[in-house]
């Protein structure tokens, strides 16, 4: 499974992005799918999850309310939506897939390919 991640950008404090991340490869509707970011100088840190149906969604404590994960499965595409922006979401950005994590869906080797990673900047 190919994930190709994009959408990032530099956006000011309290603006919205959406990241998508197309796949190729594989079958797409299979996969939960996660996003992942690591800001400068920090470990990667799990940001959302969703499931292979898009039923079931997870997300960590810090984005809840702000970030919301979706996907297609017609377009093999997932979705983050990021609003109010703050400059402590500055990272890059990945996309992940696994066959199924098991619960929480937030441990990075549970999933099983990656994305190469989108920018995200936020000016203060």
């Amino acid at each position: 499974v190919q994930l190709q991640a994009s959408g990032g950008g530099l956006v000011q404090a309290g603006g919205s992005l959406r990241l998508s991340c197309s796949a190729s490869g594989g079958t797409f509707n299979n996969y939960w799918l996660g996003w992942f970011r690591r800001a400068p100088g920090k470990e990667r840190e799990f940001v959302a999850a969703i499931s292979a149906s898009g039923a079931r969604t997870y997300y960590a404590d810090s984005v809840k309310g702000r970030f919301t994960i979706s996907r297609d499965n017609a377009k093999n595409t997932v979705y983050l939506q990021i609003d109010n922006l703050k400059p402590e979401d500055t990272a890059v950005y990945y996309c992940a897939a696994s066959y199924g994590p098991r619960w929480p869906p937030a441990t990075p080797n549970e999933y099983d390919y990656w994305g190469q990673g989108t920018q995200v900047t936020v000016s203060s």
